[in-house]
């Protein structure tokens, strides 16, 4: 049978490419000189490499606001809405978009500018480099319903970067309850950071687990790795690895995504 996943990436395990913003204002490192269109500049560049590419999806995120809040400036949600606005004639796959690390926000900013997913921490109590992350999933989804955002399917990253779960349980036992109190559309599985290897063995146990369920591989996928992860995950979210030398920092090289995609094509 057809997941919703299948339907709407149109393709069988899809890779959805990301398109890291620059620092943005109130961010410690926002080159306010420069501006935002600086900003929109960069992000048109890295959105159509990915898509000349062929990512399958593309989310946006600001992944260069380090340190990263829990609970996100109102300014950051405004200037990543005004960002997508004016890529939006550009954009060609189903986007998603990710505040980190604010699940309300990521919310807001879907509704405001039409993202079909959100990827955020949704779920558990965790102690992180970012300080305590206390999450209310009943609240959160609530919030998603009383604003008009019920069509948006979310990703609970499940094992975030950076952060441990407090409570003494296993991954397999957190993704069967998160799956029966909360009803995610997909649950993604992470590394240490970004660009750090997901566990093939934890994507393993999470999916023997929940084979109905859409298993993520969120960091770390690249092209020597593409393959043992994808025959186990459902999807993929790429971000470094699609970088200038596989750098973190650096932005998006359309060979890198079109050798990588080439070979997803293949086990496709």
């Amino acid at each position: 049978m057809t997941s919703w996943l299948q339907k709407m990436f149109a393709v069988e395990k899809p890779v959805i490419g990301m398109c890291h913003l620059m620092a943005l204002p109130s961010d410690p490192y926002y080159d306010s000189d420069a501006g935002l269109p600086a900003v929109v500049d960069d992000a048109r560049a890295n959105l159509h490499a990915l898509q000349a590419g062929g990512v399958d999806g593309v989310m946006f995120s600001n992944e260069f606001s380090l340190p990263y809040l829990t609970k996100a400036d109102c300014v950051t949600v405004a200037a990543m809405a005004r960002i997508i606005a004016e890529l939006y004639d550009d954009i060609r796959v189903p986007f998603g978009v990710n505040v980190l690390w604010d699940p309300y926000a990521s919310l807001d900013l879907a509704v405001a500018t039409g993202a079909q997913f959100v990827r955020e921490i949704f779920t558990g109590v965790y102690a992180s480099d970012f300080g305590l992350w206390d999450t209310n999933c009943g609240a959160i989804v609530r919030h998603q319903h009383a604003i008009g955002g019920k069509n948006v399917r979310l990703f609970f990253n499940i094992l975030p970067e950076a952060a441990a779960y407090l409570a003494n349980r296993d991954i397999v036992s957190v993704a069967r309850s998160t799956v029966f109190n909360t009803g995610p559309d997909a649950l993604c599985i992470s590394g240490l950071t970004a660009g750090e290897e997901t566990s093939t063995a934890t994507l393993r146990l999470v999916k023997d687990a929940l084979p109905e369920i859409p298993v993520v591989a969120n960091t770390g996928v690249h092209y020597d790795n593409v393959t043992e992860q994808l025959n186990i995950a459902d999807a993929a979210i790429i971000g470094t690895a699609f970088k200038r030398d596989g750098v973190f920092e650096n932005s998006v090289d359309v060979d890198r995504v079109r050798a990588l995609i080439d070979k997803v094509e293949e086990l496709r």
